[in-house]
């Protein structure tokens, strides 16, 4: 078993090593080999995942500081994915830029490595380990446009503030650790459960948890990063960066405040309530006032955070925990359909960026609906989803979470969380309206390889199809966090 479970990660960081070697060694100005090789260990990765998942493997490996379940072989198969996609779609726009080969790909596959370990994690260090390994390729991707100093200014603030929030975290742990004896977090779990003298020690290092996740998910108040890194980093970085590491974060969350902590639920589901409702209230207000289409989706993601974690704060109602497995596969669910429409939407802005241009601000998207109406139509579908109008995957991913939400009693928040939501829609809709309704300020060169063009109709199609037939995947998510938490 010890070896079986890590099996994902031996390969990914072999591969990682390799691909880096390969580059270096085949002088060919298109890296095919070394994309090659790294689009071979994401698909071998998603096979190996999706085989475990369906064998039902579930224990803990490596003395208990690694555990597999389904919910790790499930949010693994999806990071795998959607870092592939994100490549996919990011091949012509990275290649103009001087930014496609060797470093992009090994990065890549570290930073996935990194949430590999963070979403297997059932031990504090673990955990940490994971995080920084996510966190350090993440500031060296950012930073990876050498020339540009919007980029590196970006890079720079990611730094430091991921460094604080780093430290948040490591605090946090320290302070459980201390009150609980232990680095384990099944340990964590009984100790907290056996009514602990030093509650206080607990509570106050649950706080600083919460804070070292929210900064992960990008929450306010702990949003300060995400504008400024989703506007300066290249398109292809932040598909890496808002994507699949969300997944990874909510895996983060899962294990830390759920397998370890879940007595304590009444005082970190408060602090988790205080976080939704300030990240749809800034990133709904804010994202109104924006003209860069990328500064407007990084603050829309502030507000769909913000949702996801309404779902987070209702597992525990008045002590009982028995829906908790049903209202964080309502979680899980929401967040795969935003990381879908996320890889969408930036694939969208790069595949109309050309050299010299990166299509950014919403007037570059005016008349596309004339020019390509296909492209337009797939904008369309993404944007609907996420403004979370019916028939599309947003909408049911919305209902599922204000589902949960009410089985609370917390009508007001439900009633709260639906007016944000509408005012939110204005923005998505406005992106609409300047495609079909506004004229042309320049001619649109819309340029993607093939695959890339049949990746993105698949994902246009998805986000609709996920929306009339939700159930299979939304079982999954149940199935996995049911299965995981028992």
């Amino acid at each position: 078993m010890n070896w079986i479970a890590i099996y994902p990660e031996i390969l990914l960081l072999a591969m990682a090593c390799v691909v880096m070697l390969a580059d270096l060694v085949c002088k060919d100005a298109e890296h095919r080999i070394a994309y090659g090789l790294t689009v071979v260990t994401l698909l071998g990765l998603m096979v190996l995942d999706g085989a475990y998942f369906a064998s039902g493997l579930s224990g803990f490996a490596m003395q208990r500081m690694v555990v597999i379940d389904p919910l790790a072989m499930l949010l693994k198969l999806f990071t795998a994915g959607a870092t592939l996609i994100s490549l996919i779609y990011a091949r012509r726009y990275a290649g103009e830029r001087g930014l496609w080969g060797g470093e992009l790909f090994s990065l890549s596959l570290l930073a996935l490595l990194g949430q590999y370990v963070m979403i297997s994690g059932s031990n504090l260090l673990m955990l940490y380990l994971g995080l920084e390994l996510l966190s350090l390729a993440l500031y060296a991707l950012v930073a990876l446009r050498r020339d540009s100093a919007l980029a590196t200014e970006a890079a720079m603030k990611y730094f430091v503030l991921g460094a604080l929030a780093s430290g948040f975290l490591l605090y946090g742990m320290s302070m459980i650790y201390g009150a609980t004896g232990s680095l384990d977090l099944a340990v964590a779990f009984k100790s907290v459960a056996s009514e602990p003298l030093n509650r206080a020690a607990l509570v106050l290092g649950v706080v600083f948890l919460v804070s070292g996740v929210a900064f992960k998910f990008g929450a306010a108040p702990f949003h300060m990063w995400i504008p400024d890194v989703y506007q300066g980093a290249p398109t292809a970085v932040v598909l890496l960066v808002g994507g699949a590491p969300k997944l990874a974060a909510f895996a983060m969350a899962i294990r830390l405040l759920v397998q370890g902590l879940f007595p304590l639920a009444p005082d970190w589901q408060q602090m988790i309530m205080l976080l939704a409702l300030l990240s749809l209230i800034v990133g709904n207000f804010a994202a109104i006032a924006q003209t860069n289409l990328k500064r407007m989706l990084a603050y829309s993601t502030i507000a769909q955070i913000g949702f996801m974690l309404l779902g987070m704060m209702s597992g525990m109602i008045n002590g009982n925990g028995m829906s908790a497995s049903v209202a964080y596969g309502a979680a899980a669910f929401y967040l795969v359909i935003y990381v879908l429409t996320t890889l969408g939407t930036f694939g969208v802005i790069m595949f109309m960026a050309h050299q010299g241009f990166e299509a950014e601000e919403l007037r570059d998207f005016a008349g596309l609906g004339k020019s390509h109406p296909w492209l337009a139509g797939i904008m369309a579908f993404l944007m609907f989803s996420l403004a979370g109008l019916p028939p599309f995957a947003g909408f049911y991913a919305k209902f599922e979470v204000l589902a949960v939400l009410l089985a609370t009693g917390r009508v007001w928040l439900v009633v709260t969380a639906v007016i944000l939501s509408v005012i939110g829609a204005f923005y998505y809709l406005r992106v609409v309206k300047v495609m079909y309704f506004d004229e042309a300020t320049r001619e649109h060169r819309v340029q993607a390889s093939p695959m890339a063009w049949a990746v993105m109709s698949l994902n246009g199609v998805a986000v609709l199809l996920l929306g009339l037939l939700p159930g299979g995947l939304m079982t999954l998510c149940y199935e996995a966090l049911a299965k995981s938490l028992h």
